[in-house]
């Protein structure tokens, strides 16, 4: 798994339903996040009980990863037909509605398997990358099934991926938007640590 940080994502094209609700069958992930940050992110099945409020959680932050140029894209082994049956259920009802980013549909499970989060050969487990311009993986972390992830906490990482690329500094425990970096050197340790250390 390490060896994805750094490293070119893993490329497919497979069919989606976007966010018109249409079917492209042939959606193609660099096409679609070129010369953007880019979110993938994995969940077990559609109808189930977890991925709903995840799947939502990300939706309802669509501005704010527009604001960062940031194209998310979610993953499932269910096939495209079921994607759209999900999104086409009311919130109220169990289902999705209409979102904002792709729903891929992984049917043959190679996705998974290249991101090396299929479990058991079965379904994904809750995985999320950070992508950068260059397509290359920047950040990814993986939930066991029962464990919600915390959308906000991927909005910090591409916040921190575009803070460093913007000013060359490092970011420090707990860095938020907003709060000074770190000086990747001795004295910037050492001066970050003199003012902000104690309240770490």
């Amino acid at each position: 798994m390490q060896a994805l940080i750094g490293h070119l994502a893993p490329d497919f094209t497979v069919p989606a339903v976007m966010p018109d609700n249409s079917i492209d069958d042939k959606f193609h992930l660099r096409s679609y996040l070129e010369g953007h940050y880019g979110i993938v992110f994995f969940y077990p099945l559609d109808f189930t009980f977890v991925c709903p409020s995840e799947i939502l959680a990300f939706d309802h932050r669509h501005g704010e990863f527009a604001k960062r140029d940031t194209r998310v894209v979610a993953v499932s082994v269910d096939s495209q037909f079921t994607h759209l049956a999900w999104k086409n259920t009311p919130v109220n009802k169990g289902g999705i509605g209409n979102l904002h980013y792709p729903m891929v549909a992984d049917l043959n499970k190679n996705i998974g398997r290249s991101y090396g989060v299929l479990h058991d050969e079965a379904v994904a487990l809750r995985g999320t990358f950070l992508i950068d311009r260059e397509f290359k993986i920047r950040h990814f972390v993986i939930n066991d099934l029962p464990l919600g992830r915390n959308v906000d906490e991927t909005m910090r990482m591409v916040d921190a991926l575009q803070f460093f690329e913007k000013h060359g500094e490092v970011c420090p425990a707990g860095w938020e938007k907003g709060k000074p970096g770190m000086k990747a050197s001795a004295a910037g340790v050492a001066d970050y640590l003199a003012q902000h250390g104690p309240s770490l």
